[in-house]
This record gives C-alpha cells, sequence and structure tokens, in this order.
C-alpha cells in the first residue's frame, strides 16, 4: 500500500461491501472529519499489512458498547452503525504504532461479522440520508447555528475559522456532524448521535445536548467571574490595610497591640489555659502571623482559636450536694417516681463523700411523658450545675459525637464540645436524649463514639477529632435516656446502670394534673386560678376516657385544650372577667366532646376461647384479649395479630401441651386432625412479642376445646414449658397496673415472681387479689367458669368468683398472702423513709 496517498475527495471513493473493521472505546469519527490518529494496537497492525498488500485505503470504524469485555468477537459487542474512513496517509514508527490521516465517508451499518481472525472484518451497507428541505429543517439549521454561535463565544479557544465554516454551511446532515464533532460530549453521547440515521431527528437529539452544554458553559462562567471579583476584592482590601498601617506608622497613631495576633494572645493570657492547650494555642497564634489575612487558612486558624480558648478547660461550678435539698427539689418537681429519686440521691451522695469520684452513668428508661427529661433538669438545678442536652434521635454520623479533622472546609468540634463550650463549665449535667434512636449506616457507628465518652475509665482524655486536645469529661454528670432499651448496643448498655420509669396508674396522673399540669395550662393559656377550676372528678375523667398513655404529655395536652376554649369565651367577651368556670365531670364533654375510649371492662363478659393476658411495651403494661376460635378442618394452626417468634412459639408450646394432656382435659381424641385452630390477638397495628403469653394462650385453647368459658375479671401472665411449669417474666409492675386500670380484680402470677409485688403500689395491691401459681393446672383451675349446661354452674360460678375452684380454696391463700406482703412491703417502706 502507498505509505503517502494524496487524499483524494471523500465523495468520489467507492465503499466497498465488505471492510476492514477498526473497534475502539473511546472514538466516534463523524462523516467529513479529519482526524489524525496514532494506533498502538497489535490486531489493527495485521488490518494495516491486509490492506497494504491489497491497496486498499477504506476500513470501518465501530465503537465497543461499555458493558462488553476487550475479547469479545461477536456483534453483540459492538454498535451497529459506525463510520466508513478513508486513510489519506500513513507512517509506521519504529516502535511498532501506525500514524495515519483519515476522513469519514459516510455511515456504516454492520450487516455480518465474516472474520473475527487474525482482526475482524465484516459486511456492511452504507446509510445515508437526505431529508426533503422544508420550514422546519430550515428552522431547526438556524437553531443550532445560533446555539453553537453561544458556546462559542463562551469557548476562548475555539477557532474563528470554524465558526465561520459552521455559519456557511446549508447541508443539514454536515452541519449536524460538523457541530456534533467540536462539541465536549461524551464518546456514548457521540455514537448515539452517530447512530441516528435520520436527520431531523439527530437534529434535535443535538439541539438538546447543545442547549445542556449551554448551561453548563454559563454556570462556569459565572462562578468563574465571581472568584475573580472575589479575589481581586480580598487583594484590593489587604494593600488598602497594608496602606492605613503604613500610615498610621508614619504619624505615630500606630498601637503595638492592635494586630490580631496581639488580640489573641491577650486573649490566650486571659483564658488560663492548661499548659498543654496553652503550647498549642500559642504555636497557632505563629503561624497566625506567618499567615496573610488574605488567605483561605487564616480564618481556618482563628476559628480554631476560638474554640480552643472558648472550652472551659478548668471552670467547674461549686455544687450543691445538700441532700434534702436535692430531695426538695425533685419532689417539687416530679409527682412519685420513689424508687427513681432514691436512686439520683445515692448518686449524689457518693459525690458528697468522694468529690473525686468518677460515678455511674444513669439511662433513665420509660415510656414517652413519663418525665425522663425533666428529671434531667431537676437534677441540674438541685446540684447548682448547668444543664445542656443533645438529643440523638436520627444522629448517623460518627463526627456529630467526635467532630471534623480541620482539613475539611466548614470543619467544627462534634456536639459534645460544643454543648460543653455552650454550658462554660466543666462539670455540668449533661443529657443525652434518646439514646435508643442512633443509626448506624456507611457513615460510620456514633454509638461506637460515644463508648469513650461513656465509660468513666476513659472519658478524662476525651478526644476531638477537631479540637485534637484531650478534653476532661470525667467531672460531668452523663444522665441517658431511652424508650427502647433493646436498641442499644451491648457494649454501650454495659456502661450504662438501667433505671425503668414505669407508666402512671390513674390515681398518680390525676395527682400530677391537679398538681403540676393544670397550673402550667393555666398560665401558658393566659387564665387566672380565679377564672379556671378543675375538680378531681373532671381530671380522672380525662384519664380514663380521653387518654391512654404511660405518661402524661397527651394528658397535659387535653387540659390545655380545655383552657384554651375557655380562654376564647373569655376573650371574646361570652364570660365576663369575674366569672369562674368550674370544669366538673358532667361538663368534661363540653370541652373535649364525646368519650374517645371505651374501657374494655364496659363491655367485658365470660366468653369461650377469650382469655386476658397481660403485656409489657415501651409506653406502658396492656391488658390484650387472645381470642381462639375452631373450625373444620386437617389440623391447621393459623397465628394473627402481628406476633413475634417467641410469642408464635409460645401458642405451638400450649397447644402441644394440651394435645399431651387431652384425656385428663376431657378433650375429644379426633378433634385435632377434623379441626382447624385461628388464635388471635387483637389491635392487629401494635406488634407484639415475648414468651409471657403462654399461659392465657394454654388458657383460651382449653376453654375453647372443653366448652368453658374463662373469667372475664381474670388477667394473668407467665411463660409456660412443655411440662406446664409456670416460668416467671418481666414488667410485672406495669402489667399489674394496666390490670388494675382495666379493673381487673384477680391476678394470676408466676410463683417466682411474688417478691416483685413490693414494687406494685400499695394501693393498687390492695385493688387486686393476686394468685401466684406454679403449674398451668393451676392457671386453669383458677380462670375457667364449669360448663354452661351444668345444673350447678350458678354455684360453681359463685364459689369461683369467691376465689373457690373444683375443690381449690384460692382466695383464702391468696388473701392471705396479700395481706402479708402488703403488710411487708407497706413496713419496708416505712422504714426506707
Amino acid at each position: 500500500m502507498n505509505e503517502n496517498p494524496s487524499a483524494p475527495q471523500p465523495e468520489s471513493v467507492a465503499i466497498p461491501e465488505t471492510l476492514p473493521m477498526f473497534v475502539t472505546r473511546d472514538l466516534v469519527i463523524f462523516p467529513g472529519l479529519i482526524v489524525p490518529l496514532t494506533i498502538t494496537d497489535e490486531t489493527f497492525s495485521k488490518t494495516m499489512d491486509y490492506m497494504s498488500e491489497r491497496g486498499m485505503r477504506t476500513l470501518g470504524l465501530f465503537l465497543r458498547k461499555p458493558d462488553t469485555a476487550d475479547d469479545e468477537k461477536d456483534m453483540k459487542s459492538v454498535h451497529k452503525i459506525g463510520t466508513a474512513l478513508t486513510i489519506h496517509r500513513m507512517q509506521r514508527t519504529s516502535e511498532g504504532a501506525v500514524r495515519m490521516i483519515v476522513q469519514g465517508l459516510d455511515r456504516i451499518e454492520l450487516k455480518e461479522l465474516t472474520q473475527t481472525d487474525p482482526f475482524p472484518m465484516g459486511r456492511i451497507t452504507v446509510r445515508d440520508h437526505k431529508p426533503r428541505k422544508t420550514v422546519r429543517l430550515e428552522a431547526l439549521s438556524r437553531a443550532l447555528k445560533d446555539d453553537f454561535e453561544k458556546i462559542a463565544e463562551l469557548a476562548p479557544d475555539m477557532p474563528e475559522e470554524l465558526k465561520e465554516a459552521v455559519r456557511n454551511l446549508d447541508n443539514p446532515s454536515v452541519l449536524a456532524d460538523m457541530i456534533s464533532a467540536h462539541t465536549d460530549l461524551d464518546v456514548q453521547v457521540r455514537q448515539q448521535l452517530l447512530g441516528t440515521v435520520k436527520v431531523p431527528e439527530r437534529m434535535r437529539l443535538l439541539r438538546e445536548l447543545l442547549d445542556r452544554e449551554l448551561r453548563i458553559l454559563q454556570v462556569g462562567t459565572q462562578i468563574q467571574q465571581k472568584t475573580r471579583g472575589e479575589m481581586e476584592k480580598t487583594q484590593r482590601e489587604y494593600f488598602l490595610r497594608a496602606q492605613l498601617r503604613q500610615i498610621k506608622k508614619e504619624l505615630g497613631e500606630e498601637d503595638d497591640g492592635a494586630s490580631e495576633a496581639d488580640e489573641w494572645r491577650q486573649r490566650i493570657d486571659k483564658a488560663e489555659l492548661p499548659e498543654r492547650v496553652l503550647e498549642v494555642a500559642e504555636e497557632q497564634v505563629k503561624r497566625l502571623d506567618r499567615i496573610n489575612p488574605a488567605s483561605a487558612e487564616y480564618s481556618v486558624v482563628t476559628t480554631y482559636l476560638d474554640w480552643i480558648v472558648n472550652l472551659p478547660w478548668e471552670k467547674l461550678s461549686d455544687d450543691n450536694l445538700d441532700l434534702n435539698h436535692a430531695r426538695e427539689v425533685l419532689d417539687e418537681d416530679h409527682f412519685g417516681l420513689q424508687d427513681i429519686k432514691d436512686r439520683i440521691l445515692e448518686v449524689l451522695a457518693v459525690r458528697k463523700l468522694k468529690p473525686d469520684s468518677g460515678g455511674s452513668i444513669l439511662c433513665l428508661v420509660g415510656p414517652p411523658g413519663v418525665g425522663k427529661t425533666s428529671l434531667g433538669r431537676s437534677v441540674a438545678r438541685a446540684m447548682n450545675r448547668e444543664f445542656i442536652r443533645v438529643s440523638l434521635g436520627g444522629v448517623r454520623d460518627e463526627a456529630e459525637i467526635r467532630g471534623h479533622r480541620r482539613t475539611y472546609v466548614g470543619a467544627l468540634p462534634g456536639r459534645i464540645l460544643q454543648k460543653m463550650k455552650d454550658a462554660g463549665t466543666r462539670n455540668p449535667v449533661f443529657m443525652l436524649d434518646e439514646i435508643d434512636k442512633l443509626v448506624s449506616d456507611f457513615r460510620g457507628d456514633p454509638s461506637s463514639a460515644l463508648l469513650e465518652v461513656l465509660d468513666p475509665a476513659q472519658n478524662d482524655t476525651f478526644s476531638d477529632h477537631y479540637v485534637e486536645i484531650p478534653f476532661d469529661l470525667s467531672k460531668v454528670l452523663f444522665i441517658t435516656t431511652a424508650n427502647y432499651p433493646e436498641n442499644i448496643p451491648e457494649p454501650l448498655q454495659d456502661r450504662m446502670e438501667m433505671i425503668r420509669l414505669p407508666g402512671y396508674i390513674t390515681a398518680e396522673k390525676v395527682e400530677i394534673a391537679k398538681q403540676y399540669l393544670v397550673r402550667r395550662q393555666i398560665e401558658a393559656n393566659g387564665l387566672t386560678k380565679k377564672q379556671i377550676k378543675f375538680s378531681p372528678a373532671a381530671l380522672e375523667e380525662v384519664v380514663v376516657y380521653y387518654s391512654r398513655e404511660a405518661g402524661v404529655r397527651n394528658l397535659e395536652r387535653l387540659v390545655g385544650q380545655i383552657c384554651r376554649k375557655v380562654a376564647f369565651k373569655f376573650a371574646t367577651d361570652e364570660y365576663t372577667g369575674d366569672k369562674k368556670i368550674s370544669v366538673t365531670k358532667k361538663n368534661v364533654s363540653e370541652f373535649l366532646g364525646p368519650r374517645r375510649i371505651t374501657p374494655s371492662w364496659a363491655t367485658r363478659q365470660p366468653e369461650v376461647g377469650v382469655t386476658n393476658g397481660l403485656a409489657y411495651t415501651p409506653v406502658g403494661g396492656s391488658v390484650l384479649q387472645v381470642e381462639t376460635a375452631r373450625m373444620p378442618g386437617k389440623g391447621n394452626v393459623r397465628i394473627t395479630g402481628q406476633l413475634g417468634d417467641v410469642m408464635k412459639e409460645s401458642a405451638q408450646i400450649a397447644l402441644s401441651w394440651i394435645r399431651a394432656h387431652q384425656d385428663s382435659l376431657c378433650v375429644e381424641g379426633n378433634v385435632f386432625e377434623t379441626s382447624d385452630l385461628h388464635i388471635h390477638v387483637p389491635e392487629g397495628a401494635t406488634k407484639k412479642d415475648g414468651p409471657s403469653a403462654g399461659v392465657t394462650m394454654t388458657t383460651s385453647m382449653v376453654s375453647l376445646f372443653c366448652g368453658r368459658k374463662v373469667r372475664s375479671d381474670v388477667a394473668m401472665t407467665g411463660e409456660i414449658t412443655l411440662t406446664g411449669h409456670v416460668l416467671p417474666i418481666g414488667g410485672l409492675r406495669e402489667k399489674v397496673v394496666a390490670a388494675n386500670r382495666a379493673q381487673i380484680k384477680h391476678v394470676i402470677i408466676p410463683a417466682d415472681n411474688e417478691k416483685d409485688l413490693e414494687k406494685v403500689p400499695e394501693d393498687v395491691c390492695a385493688a387486686i387479689e393476686f394468685h401466684p401459681v406454679r403449674t398451668i393446672q393451676e392457671v386453669l383451675e383458677l380462670a375457667l367458669l364449669p360448663h354452661a349446661d351444668d345444673s350447678s354452674s350458678g354455684k360453681a360460678a359463685t364459689a369461683v368468683a369467691d376465689g373457690k375452684s373444683n375443690g381449690h380454696d384460692s382466695s383464702k391463700s391468696s388473701n392471705k398472702q396479700k395481706k402479708d406482703k402488703t403488710a411487708e412491703v407497706t413496713a419496708k417502706r416505712k422504714g426506707d423513709a
């Protein structure tokens, strides 16, 4: 092949039906474009040898698809539309590379691969589209020229000859290809334009791409102009300040301590920093002397110095460790919660006896609205310390705790040191709220960063990524709060002492409303005690029939709603200034509407297969009914009510125990093979889990199979084993309080939980009769009524109501146990007082 042929006109070159192919990943050449190429591919060298031997000057250029490998040689690995190239000049280098000048002739479509080794060849057809001239095509041509003109104005390196050539082009296809070739586009986008054979479609696509490129260039130009303007302004201010300093020096008005570095030295001296911090601060001031104030690093250093100077490295507030004063403050701010108050006072007592004690980290666990956060404020007020609070709900970045490195733009310390700066002392009461709501993802695990903060053995040298100087947190009294303790990682739980705040009973809510909520809402709504009064019966009505919660947050909202309605009537002169509104049980509905809650005891009746169970949830105790139904079938069991795996296993254990003891229970022999069983726990929108529903499910199923109704005034809790033993459970206090709220008169509990009754309020103990049991047989004797068709059913039901069932006098033993336990709990509480 001639190495230096003269460049022919593209129109005069005939394109053969079979062409050698050059497949590439990063090159698209449009028809009419002349391009110099340097190719080092060995396969292409073989292609050139083949073409030289036969005097060929034409080859096909195709783009490989992005998701294919280089060694794939089938048609699916390349785009079908490519470009036929003619070689004007070719030269081989000593390194084996091929240098040549090629020109695009026409679009070609690959129809078939005729050869793959040692180089690819294919059968092609020319794809040329000559549209008829229309007004729309002319409009597209003019729009493309205008857009390219605008892009050329924003691109200073665009040759003037190219701009003139585009202006003079009349062929729409050549115009589109020329603009496409000289616009900065991705190679796959170029292939998309090359593959669009129809000229109007290609021009519309190119118009969209040019519009996007134009917007990018305009934004880039604006950014450059703005940056250049800011730099010029900064430089101008720097020179003016330098001239001003020189003028002051000539006039003798220069202040030796007026420089910013000297001001920082004065602030550092006044801050009385520890030695290790002082060394770092002085080093940063020396850097400040050497930095141009106009540079970005100058503001980074001054911001860092500001944080160092303002952190309370040595400042401590004077603690008030008077335990009597602390008890008065806690009693003044919170009703009840005696166990929690005693534990807080114990912490203060230890700090009084041993001031350098690190102490324990308290974690207040309980349902929303029971006073966890306000307890922290009361502790701070009792100890005369600053109170700071950080909400950790939704925090997912470790830098929120430890801060960012100073190398990042806009870096700041983490929330711990930010709040310590706000407190102004090194020994505040620091509340980490909602610690169970931390989130871990690819940005880090903030709970791991808290391990150092909440470890008394480590937090005296807490290291923040921004400050990078150990900060002593050992004097801080950390208090955390949580609703779901199971969501807290175990290493973090190990560093904290869990203190559970139970839900309030009705009497406690009424007292809290009388002592705190009513007064607060009267003041918040602009009323006075002379204008409105709440009766205790009205507050009880609101608690029982309008608010179902473990805390008092919704109760306060309801009291506020009543106060707002009264305030509205006073503001509109419907009530005169000297009139006093009494909110009573009878007129509560006038302010809050009809009763929102229908208590379960209002419609409760003994039924077959329906049993009252007791559950513990993060928002307090709850009474749940377990319902069981039987229908013809093949022995399938269906369990619904959004139950967890543990609760489903309890149902299977209960069924297995019943089948193992069906003879003693008088259950028909083939009932399990001819019937399907459906177990349901209402309130399906609430997730439920845990083993304590085992006895409840067993009683419900035995009631169904035996046809005996379950007493409606009995509730129960306990885990069951396959051998019929009743195991202890947790959350007894909350469950018993929920039973009292639901007016349950008899509660069946595991015998091993009898010791936990001392934690139950005395008035609740007095209203409920407890029946400790060790086996499921005892539960069935207490909970099931005799058969409805028994002639003596009325007497038997009366006997069961009195505590007698099947010859078992549970009333005597339970009453005696209850009286002994109540007396023991009362004596113990008096002794503690």
